[in-house]
C-alpha cells in the first residue's frame, strides 16, 4: 500500500521552477531519505506534501491526514516566550482544536515524551535557553505528541551532537517498526545507506526513487550532485560497497 503518491508535481517559487514534473510513490511503513544538493527542492517537496506550497500542476495524495512536521531549526522563532513543555503540548491541538484545553492525559503524555527524549529536566525552560540538540529533541517530542501516521523531518540532523543524532535515528527506526512512514530531508550522503530503507533523490527533477540498495548508486549520485567533490566521492565509494552487499 502506498503511503504517498505524487503525480506530475510542478512547483514554482518566485516565478522560478523549484520542482518539475515529479512522479513517484512511497510504500507505507518506510524510513525515507530525501537527498539532493542545495536548492534541489527538498524542503519544497515537504511543503508541497503538507499543502503549504501550491503546485501549478500535478497532485500529492497521502493515505492519512494524521501528519506531523518538524521544520528546520532556522525557521523557528526561538525568542518566542514559551516553555519546552508548552511546545510539546501544542502537538495535541490538531486533535483537540485550538479552543479546547489539553486534558490531564495530554499533560501526562507531554511529560512522558520529554522524559523519553532526555528533556524532562528542561520542561519549564524557555526554548531559547536550550542547546541546538535540545531544541531538536523538543520538536521531535511535539511531533510524537500528534500521534501521526506520517512524519516529515526537514534536516533534523543539522548542527546537533552525535548523541542526539543517534537518539533521533533510533527513534525514527522505532516509528518505522510501528508502521509509521517517515520522510527526512538529509544532507549527509555518508550515513544515508545506514539510516534509510527508501530514497528520493532530487535535483529540481526526480533523479530516482526506490529502495536504498537500488537507488544509492554512482550513476544517480552523479546525476544529482554533479562533479567531483570530497563528500560525493566518499558516497560513491560507499555506494559500491552497498551494491556488493558489504553494507547493510
Amino acid at each position: 500500500m502506498s503511503a504517498i503518491t505524487v503525480s506530475g508535481l510542478t512547483v514554482y517559487h518566485d516565478n522560478t521552477p523549484a520542482l518539475w514534473d515529479l512522479n513517484f510513490s512511497v510504500p507505507k511503513g518506510q524510513l525515507v531519505g530525501i537527498l539532493g544538493p542545495n536548492g534541489a527542492g527538498k524542503s519544497t517537496l515537504l511543503k508541497a506534501l503538507l499543502g503549504e506550497k501550491g503546485a501549478i500542476s500535478g497532485k500529492c495524495e497521502l493515505f492519512s491526514n494524521r501528519i506531523a512536521y518538524v521544520p528546520q531549526r532556522c525557521g523557528i522563532d526561538w525568542n518566542f516566550p514559551i516553555t519546552a513543555y508548552e511546545v510539546v503540548l501544542m502537538g495535541c491541538y490538531r486533535e483537540l482544536g485550538f479552543f479546547k484545553w489539553p486534558k490531564k492525559a495530554h499533560r501526562v503524555r507531554a511529560m512522558e515524551l520529554l522524559d523519553e527524549l532526555g528533556m524532562g529536566d528542561f520542561a519549564h525552560r524557555q526554548i531559547s535557553a536550550l542547546s541546538g540538540g535540545q531544541q531538536q529533541r523538543l520538536f521531535i517530542a511535539r511531533a510524537l505528541m500528534a500521534e501521526a501516521d506520517i512524519f516529515f523531518f526537514d534536516e533534523p540532523f543539522a548542527a546537533i551532537d552525535v548523541t542526539t543524532e543517534t537518539l533521533l535515528i533510533d527513534l525514527m527506526k522505532r516509528l518505522k517498526g510501528e508502521g509509521k512512514t517517515i520522510l527526512v530531508v538529509h544532507h549527509d550522503l555518508s550515513t544515508a545507506p545506514d539510516y534509510f530503507d527508501w530514497l528520493i533523490m532530487l535535483n529540481l527533477r526526480l533523479i530516482a526513487s526506490g529502495e536504498c540498495k537500488s537507488v544509492f548508486c554512482e550513476e544517480n549520485l552523479r546525476k544529482a550532485f554533479g562533479q567531483k567533490e570530497t563528500l560525493l566521492e566518499k558516497a560513491i565509494s560507499l555506494s559500491h560497497r552497498v551494491s556488493e552487499g558489504l553494507v547493510r
